[in-house]
């Protein structure tokens, strides 16, 4: 399988982090969302990434439909709970840290326009909800070496925070940075697969 990503996205790193856990190959082709010739385009209309292309040719996206694929791969509970309740308190994870990220994005989008266009009341509502999802986190972090996709999808996020400087969370959210640790120590596929 052909995963279409750059190597710095945190939606890529969790599809690769998931593949490395579950011991599925994985080939990387980088890509370029701002050449209008690159083929991620034709992928994903929406010239959005990741796009894992299978060997069928068939194009699947974005990162929650491939984990789901991933898991169905591996052996279906294998990232996502089949019991009812715990499947979708990890789903709800999954979307909770998935938004925290695009919010990230948005400010780091914001704040690439020249500082006369850049919006400071826009960047700050963004920030508002990564600090109430890091809170709601805080108050309920989960099981470190409970590898699903929402804790990847955490872990991917709170390292993209930490590169992107979208808020410093670390000072505020001391449980947090102990998850983060923890969860680092128990599953190497977190390593494996750091950008």
């Amino acid at each position: 399988m052909l995963l279409r990503s750059t190597l710095t996205s945190p939606y890529g790193r969790k599809v690769l982090m998931a593949a490395d856990h579950l011991g599925l190959p994985l080939t990387i082709a980088p890509v370029d969302t701002m050449d209008p010739h690159d083929l991620i385009r034709e992928d994903n209309p929406l010239g959005k990434m990741p796009v894992l292309v299978l060997d069928d040719g068939r194009r699947l996206y974005d990162s929650p439909v491939i984990l789901e694929y991933l898991d169905h791969l591996g052996g279906v509970g294998s990232l996502i709970p089949r019991d009812a309740k715990e499947r979708f308190d990890c789903l709800t994870l999954q979307a909770l840290a998935d938004g925290m990220l695009d919010a990230a994005l948005l400010i780091l989008y914001e704040e690439r326009r020249p500082c006369d266009r850049q919006h400071e009341p826009w960047i700050d509502r963004q920030r508002q909800k990564i600090v109430r999802g890091l809170k709601r986190l805080e108050a309920d972090t989960p099981v470190a070496s409970h590898v699903t996709v929402g804790s990847i999808t955490v872990a991917c996020m709170l390292t993209y925070l930490d590169r992107r400087k979208a808020v410093d969370w670390r000072a505020s959210c001391p449980l947090l940075v102990r998850w983060l640790c923890d969860f680092a120590e128990s599953t190497p596929s977190f390593g494996h697969v750091l950008t």
